[in-house]
This record gives C-alpha cells, sequence and structure tokens, in this order.
C-alpha cells in the first residue's frame, strides 16, 4: 500500500523536483544575497531565456490535430475552463468575506493562485490514474494554459486594485505574449517538423522546465529574506495560510463534483472535470508572477500560497485518483 502510494505520488510531481523547490528556499534563505538582484549573477536575462526555451518546447509537445478533435466535447471544456477562472477567484472572494482572519497579507497571493490556469502534467496523469477522459484533460490543460496568459493579468488587474497593488494589464499582456505565447505558437508550428525528431528525448525536457523555475523560486525568496518580507510571520500564521488552501482545494473539488452531477456527465468526464478544474499550475505562477510581480520580494510573498497549495493538491489529488482508479 505504503509502497504504491510513494509510486503514485512520484508520477504526479511529488519527487526530485519538489524537493528541489524546498532546496531552492532553503538556499534562498542561507544566500539571500547571491540571489538578489545585487549579486552579480545576470539572474534576469537567464531566466528570460529560460522562459524562452520552456514554452517553446510546451508548443512543440503540443499536437494540432489533437487539439482540433478535442473541441466536441464542449459542455466538458466549458465546466472545466469556467470552474478554473470564474468559479475559483468566487470562491475565494467568498472565502476572504466569511473568513475575515486570513492574513492581510497573503490575500493578494491567494487571489493570484485562484485565477491561475490548470497544470498540465499532474492534472493529465491523475486523471490517467483515475481512468477518466484523457483526451479531454490533456485538450483542457493546453488550453487553459493558453488563456491564463490572457485571462490571469486581466483578473489580476481587478483584484490587484482591489488590494492596492496596480497592475498594468497591457503592458502584463504584451511582456507574457513575447515571452509566453510567441514561444508556444513558434514550438506549435515547429511540431511536424521538430516533434518526431526530439521524440525519444522529450521526457527530458521537463528537467529545463524544472530548473528555470526553481532558479525564479531561489531568486524571488532570496530577494524576500534579503528584504526580511518574512520576518512578521510566525509559524501559525503558515499553518493557517495551509489550511485554507487545502479546504480550498475540498470546496472545488465538492463544487465540480456537483456541477458534473446536474449535467449529468458520464464517469469518465466527471474524474477530468473534478481533476483539471481543481488543479493550479505552479509552473504557470511562477512565470506569469514573474512578469506581474516584478519585485522579486513581492513576489516571493506571493508565490507562497501557490506553492502550499501546489503540494497538497498533489498529495490529496493522488490519493483521490488512486481511489477512483480502484472502482473500477
Amino acid at each position: 500500500m505504503i509502497r504504491k502510494l510513494l509510486s503514485t505520488l512520484n508520477k504526479v510531481g511529488i519527487n526530485g523536483f519538489l524537493l528541489g523547490i524546498f532546496a531552492a528556499i532553503f538556499f534562498g534563505y542561507l544566500f539571500p544575497f547571491f540571489g538578489s538582484s545585487e549579486s552579480t549573477v545576470p539572474w534576469k536575462p537567464i531566466i528570460n531565456v529560460g522562459i524562452g526555451f520552456v514554452f517553446f518546447f510546451y508548443g512543440v509537445k503540443l499536437n494540432p490535430q489533437q487539439l482540433k478533435s478535442g473541441l466536441k466535447n464542449w459542455k466538458l471544456h466549458l465546466l472545466i475552463q469556467l470552474t478554473t477562472f470564474l468559479v475559483f477567484p468566487l470562491l475565494v472572494f467568498l472565502i476572504f468575506s466569511f473568513l475575515p482572519f486570513i492574513n492581510q497579507d497573503f490575500r493578494l497571493g491567494i487571489s493570484y493562485l485562484s485565477v491561475l490556469p490548470s497544470t498540465v502534467s499532474a492534472s493529465i496523469v491523475m486523471v490517467s490514474i483515475a481512468k477518466g477522459n484523457i483526451p479531454g484533460a490533456i485538450f483542457n490543460a493546453s488550453i487553459s494554459s493558453l488563456l491564463g496568459v490572457i485571462i490571469t493579468p486581466a483578473w489580476m488587474e481587478v483584484l490587484g486594485n482591489s488590494s492596492n497593488f496596480e497592475i498594468d494589464f497591457a503592458g502584463t499582456l504584451g511582456e507574457l505574449s513575447v515571452k509566453v505565447l510567441l514561444p508556444v505558437i513558434v514550438g506549435l508550428l515547429s511540431h511536424n517538423w521538430l516533434y518526431p525528431r526530439i521524440q525519444s528525448h522529450i521526457g527530458k525536457v521537463k528537467y529545463l522546465d524544472q530548473t528555470v523555475i526553481m532558479i525564479i523560486v531561489f531568486t524571488s525568496f532570496a530577494e524576500s529574506f534579503a528584504q526580511n518580507v518574512f520576518s512578521p510571520y510566525n509559524y501559525s500564521t503558515l499553518v493557517e495560510v495551509s489550511v485554507t488552501m487545502l479546504g480550498l482545494f475540498f470546496l472545488v473539488m465538492g463544487v465540480v463534483e456537483l456541477l458534473s452531477r446536474i449535467l449529468r456527465f458520464s464517469r469518465e468526464d466527471k474524474i477530468t472535470a473534478l481533476f483539471c478544474g481543481s488543479k493550479k499550475s505552479l509552473v504557470q505562477g511562477v512565470v506569469i508572477g514573474k512578469v506581474i510581480f516584478p519585485d522579486p520580494a513581492i513576489l516571493g510573498l506571493v508565490l507562497l500560497p501557490v506553492m502550499l497549495y501546489h503540494i497538497q493538491q498533489l498529495i490529496a489529488g493522488s490519493i483521490i485518483a488512486s481511489s477512483f482508479g480502484k472502482r473500477i
């Protein structure tokens, strides 16, 4: 039982990458100056080039034919995208209304989490484990990532203003278009020519993704520690945010379950809606956050709820996916 659970956790991302994230935060704490804006290392151009390569290869891996054929199941797609970009932020708004004790300094990060796109790899793997509609998961996870480039900064312009944090939507969208959309489009156009040539090595691309994310996390938290951003908070605040994130995950799962029953989804479609609609992308969160929150110290504070949610969605999601898989 334990071995099987560990194997499942490894499949959905609770492995060396997660340990690397913790290590990046730890090294940011030990060597804040090395990762800060005062460092002699040119972190900004390194990160920008890395982001370009990450999304170029993401586009290369996308199959245009699969995306085209996936349009048929429109009810499933509509529910997942509405859950990801509308229901999720509305639930967070209700939580803030009924739970006023949530620390104000973390509300911006929780709001940011609520408008992020769905994660790709974890959603697809969990749907596969639970024996759901895998083509539907692939389509929605891919489309969600692309929509997030526009919808996430648009939402944050509204939510940021309510949190006294101004966001330049036009500037952010322009920068994300160059850093994210353009590499994805170039990669997508290169799919038919390039993908067959690198298919046997495509699995290694994840190490590029992970390295770029760990560098961004390291520099963000290093700057936060250098500026003593976290010094006013104690462990009880961290527990409070963690419990809120876990409760939010189960709340979203419950809402999607209810909506799936109302829409009379098949078992496979319901599973896909549950796992794609409740997931949030750490990769997109870090990359888009780097643009929306140019101050690394603020980014570190914003990313804390995102990372806490990411860890808990993997652990809780993998257990639920294994439970679904056993019922057949």
